[in-house]
């Protein structure tokens, strides 16, 4: 039997997460009162039920006091030959922030004051989880669909896992900077297919697009360096814990030259082993 603690910051996708898990065929138990997880994990690891196969068990700061029991309960089941993995879900303060103002939810450590201060009171009583957790995915950048990819690929397929998620994300530097970028690239040294006027309605996803921006040196060395750069600094992120790493690639409105370097260096990566990665055109519509 699998038994996995889903845990994390509130508004990260915690209850999203047993969802899923759910849909996969765990008996999912969420908010359990910590004194009796001892006894949960006992009766899952007793149970002959064919139809339990895998356990899931949300827990997080509505269990107030308790949580301060927790690493001891955590201790004693170890001790006692329960083997189980932690799940954390995690997202930048401002993503959090902005998902409470949205849903015009108050955060349960600050239901009358700031949602910022509740982040980080949570954040000092959940740093214990989030230092033995297994698996730390950050929900920062991902769909719903993205993070069932995660969850699916993780507990179900067994894939191995390492934390990161690299997000490639194209926009237009007129809209403005993505606000959680890690780092930036500037296309605008390329020649803008905007001036063509076979050019100017299609986008990066456009092969006529693609295939002329790509058609200069300069692109093609430009694509070659950064794919060499985070060959050697994604494994350095990886090593010291980093969760997110958000890459910017931009041009002026977002549409053409950014989205053809972000597909490219996309398809450079694209099924490497021991991080997660995604693309996202920003400003493709505008």
């Amino acid at each position: 039997m699998r038994f996995v603690i889903v845990t994390g910051v509130s508004g990260a996708g915690k209850s999203t997460a047993l969802k899923m898990l759910e849909d996969a065929e765990y008996f999912c138990v969420d908010n359990l009162p910590i004194p009796l997880m001892e006894k949960f994990a006992s009766m899952m690891a007793d149970s002959n039920a064919e139809e339990i196969q895998n356990a899931g068990l949300g827990v997080d700061v509505r269990s107030g006091q308790a949580l301060d029991e927790l690493e001891g309960v955590l201790q004693r089941m170890k001790q006692q030959g329960y083997d189980y993995e932690i799940l954390f879900l995690d997202a930048s303060d401002e993503v959090l922030i902005k998902r409470y103002q949205e849903t015009r939810r108050n955060h349960p450590l600050a239901p009358r004051g700031r949602v910022g201060t509740g982040i980080r009171l949570e954040r000092e009583k959940l740093k214990f989880l989030k230092n033995r957790a297994d698996y730390i995915i950050d929900t920062s950048q991902l769909l719903t669909r993205e993070l069932r990819e995660e969850i699916e690929g993780i507990f179900i397929n067994n894939r191995q896992f390492d934390s990161l998620m690299v997000s490639i994300v194209s926009f237009g530097f007129k809209y403005g900077i993505p606000n959680d970028s890690s780092l930036l690239f500037d296309a605008r040294f390329l020649p803008n297919p905007y001036y063509l006027d076979h050019l100017r309605h299609l986008t990066g996803e456009n092969e006529e697009v693609f295939d002329y921006v790509m058609s200069f040196e300069a692109a093609q060395v430009f694509a070659d360096k950064m794919e060499d750069l985070f060959r050697y600094l994604i494994p350095q992120y990886i090593k010291e814990g980093k969760t997110s790493l958000v890459v910017g690639i931009g041009c002026t409105g977002g549409r053409h030259r950014s989205v053809t370097l972000a597909k490219e260096l996309y398809r450079r990566l694209k099924g490497e082993q021991g991080y997660g990665l995604r693309i996202e055109h920003r400003d493709l519509e505008k």
